[in-house]
C-alpha cells in the first residue's frame, strides 16, 4: 500500500477548500473510498507513524557511521606570552656554558625551552576493525526499520476502520433526522387535513388537539437529530484529518441499504458495498480463524513478532560487548616554533604514527551479565504481549461474528417489518379518508412506520459497524496490504 495514497485526494479537497472560501454555498459530496483515502493522507496519526520510518531510516544511517571511518581535523596556535620555564640543576648547565658559576652545582635554575610561537596541525583517521556491538547495531537498525513499517500498517488498520465507523455514524444520524423530518411532515399534513375536517365536522377537536401534541413531542427530537448529525461530521472531520470549518457531505442511503443482496438498489451505496465486500463474511460460516491467521494479518500482532526479531537483535548486541575490539589509527601532524612574529608553518616538521589497537573487556562489575538478564526478560514480556494479542484477537473476532450472525438472523424480519408498517400506514391513512377509520389507528400506525424505519436503520449501522469491527479482527482491512 502506498504511504501517499490519499495525496490526489486531499489535493483535490485542498483545491474545492480554496473555492469555497470565495464561495461559501460550495459543498463537497465523497464517498467512504474518498474519505478512506483522505485520512490515509490526512490523519496526524498516519502521518506520525510516517515520520517514524523516516526517523528508522536516519537511525540506519546512524548506524552504519560505525562501520565507517571517523576523520578529523585540527589545528591549534599558542602565544607564549609568559612561558612557564623548566628547572635545571646548575652544574648540568655549565657544561654548555648556561650556568650561574657564582652559585653551587646543585642549584636549581629557570631555563625557557618553549618558544613565543607554537603550532601545531594535521588529521587523524579511527578506523574500527572489529566491533561486534557496531555490526549487530548495523543490522538492528534494519529491523527497526520493520517494526516502524509494522506499527505505520498496524496504524492504517486502525484510521481505516474508524473512518469507516465515522463514516456510518454519519449516515444513520442523517437518517434519523431524515426520518424525524418525515414524521414531522407527515404529523403536520394529518393536522392540516384534520384541521379541515374537523370544519366539516367530520371529526371532533380533540383529534386535531392529539395531533398538535404529536408534533410538539416530535419537533424536539428533530432538533436533537440535527445536533447529533453536526457532531457526527465534526468527528468524521477529525479523523480524515480536515478543518471542523470545512463543509462537506456523505453519499450513502441505510435504508436503501440491503444486507443481504450482494447488488445495490441505488447506486449513491455502491462505495458502501463494494468496501464491505473487500473482506467477505458468510452468516454462520463456523469459520475459525486460527492464530497462525492472525499472526499474519493482524496488525498489533505483526508489531509484536517485529519486536520480538528486534529484541534478538538487543540481545546479541549486548552479548558482543563481552569480545575484544579491534580498531586502527593513522595520524598525520605538523608542528612548529620560533620567536618573534608568526609566519605560520614556515619551517615545520611532520609526524606520522599507524597503531593498532586491541581491547579486551576482562571485567566491569557484572553490569553486562545484568544487562544481558534484563534483555531476556524483556523478550520473554513481549512474547506474553503476543499471546495475549492472539487471544484479544480470537475474542474480538468471536465476538464480531456474533454480532454479524445476531444481525444478519434478523435481517429478513426487520425489512418485512418495514414494508408492512409502510402498507399499513398506507391503509389506515385511506380509511381516514374514507371515514371508515379513526385518527388513532393513523397515529399507531405512523409510530409503527417510524419504528419500523428506525430499527431497519440501526440494523444496517450495526451490521456495517460490525463488519468494520469484523475486518480489523482478523486483520483483513480494506486497502492495506495483508502480505507485507
Amino acid at each position: 500500500m502506498g504511504k501517499r495514497l490519499g495525496v490526489f485526494t486531499a489535493l483535490m479537497f485542498w483545491v474545492f477548500g480554496g473555492l469555497q472560501a470565495q464561495n461559501t454555498n460550495i459543498e463537497v459530496a465523497i464517498t467512504l473510498n474518498q474519505a478512506i483515502e483522505m485520512a490515509l493522507a490526512n490523519n496526524p496519526q498516519i502521518n506520525r507513524a510516517l515520520l517514524a520510518i523516516d526517523d528508522a531510516d536516519e537511525l540506519v544511517n546512524i548506524a552504519r557511521s560505525e562501520v565507517y571511518p571517523d576523520i578529523s581535523s585540527s589545528i591549534n596556535y599558542t602565544r607564549n606570552i609568559e612561558a612557564a620555564p623548566q628547572f635545571l640543576p646548575n652544574g648540568l648547565l655549565q657544561l654548555f656554558n648556561a650556568g650561574d658559576p657564582s652559585k653551587p652545582n646543585d642549584a636549581l635554575l629557570p631555563v625557557n625551552f618553549t618558544q613565543e610561537n607554537n603550532w601545531q596541525g594535521g588529521f587523524s583517521v579511527v578506523q574500527n576493525l572489529f566491533k561486534g556491538e557496531a555490526l549487530v547495531a548495523l543490522k538492528s537498525s534494519a529491523v527497526y526499520r520493520k517494526v516502524q513499517e509494522e506499527a505505520y500498517r498496524s496504524t492504517s488498520q486502525q484510521v481505516i476502520t474508524q473512518t469507516r465507523v465515522a463514516y456510518y455514524a454519519v449516515l444513520a444520524a442523517q437518517e434519523q433526522l431524515r426520518l424525524a423530518n418525515a414524521q414531522i411532515r407527515r404529523l403536520e399534513t394529518n393536522l392540516s387535513e384534520n384541521e379541515s375536517r374537523a370544519k366539516a365536522g367530520i371529526v371532533d377537536d380533540y383529534a386535531v388537539l392529539q395531533l398538535k401534541v404529536q408534533l410538539s413531542n416530535q419537533k424536539p427530537q428533530q432538533i436533537e437529530a440535527k445536533y447529533a448529525v453536526e457532531k457526527a461530521y465534526r468527528e468524521l472531520k477529525v479523523i480524515i484529518g480536515i478543518p471542523i470549518s470545512f463543509d462537506l457531505s456523505v453519499k450513502g442511503n441505510l435504508n436503501d441499504f440491503d444486507i443481504l443482496s450482494d447488488t445495490v438498489k441505488d447506486p449513491v451505496n455502491s462505495d458502501l458495498k463494494e468496501v464491505d465486500r473487500m473482506n467477505p463474511y458468510t452468516f454462520a460460516s463456523s469459520t475459525v480463524i486460527d492464530s497462525a491467521s492472525l499472526a499474519e494479518n493482524r496488525g498489533d500482532v505483526r508489531v509484536t513478532e517485529a519486536q520480538l526479531r528486534l529484541k534478538d537483535k538487543e540481545i546479541l548486541a549486548v552479548k558482543s560487548r563481552f569480545l575484544p575490539t579491534l580498531t586502527a589509527s593513522y595520524n598525520l601532524q605538523w608542528f612548529s616554533q620560533e620567536s618573534g612574529s608568526p609566519t605560520f608553518f614556515e619551517e615545520s616538521n611532520r609526524i606520522q604514527t599507524l597503531g593498532v589497537n586491541l581491547n579486551l573487556p576482562i571485567f566491569q562489575g557484572f553490569s553486562r551479565t545484568s544487562e544481558l538478564d534484563r534483555q531476556k526478560i524483556q523478550y520473554k514480556d513481549i512474547e506474553e504481549q503476543k499471546r495475549m494479542a492472539i487471544l484479544m484477537a480470537q475474542n474480538e473476532v468471536a465476538s464480531a461474528s456474533e454480532e454479524l450472525d445476531k444481525i444478519f438472523e434478523t435481517a429478513s424480519a426487520r425489512k418485512q417489518a418495514l414494508e408492512q408498517a409502510s402498507i399499513g400506514y398506507d391503509r389506515a391513512k385511506k380509511r381516514l379518508e374514507n371515514g371508515l377509520g379513526s385518527q388513532l389507528e393513523l397515529t399507531e400506525a405512523e409510530i409503527q412506520v417510524r419504528e419500523a424505519e428506525v430499527n431497519y436503520a440501526i440494523m444496517v449501522f450495526n451490521y456495517l459497524t460490525a463488519k468494520a469491527n469484523y475486518d480489523l479482527a482478523t486483520g483483513m482491512v480494506p486497502f492495506v496490504d495483508t502480505t507485507n
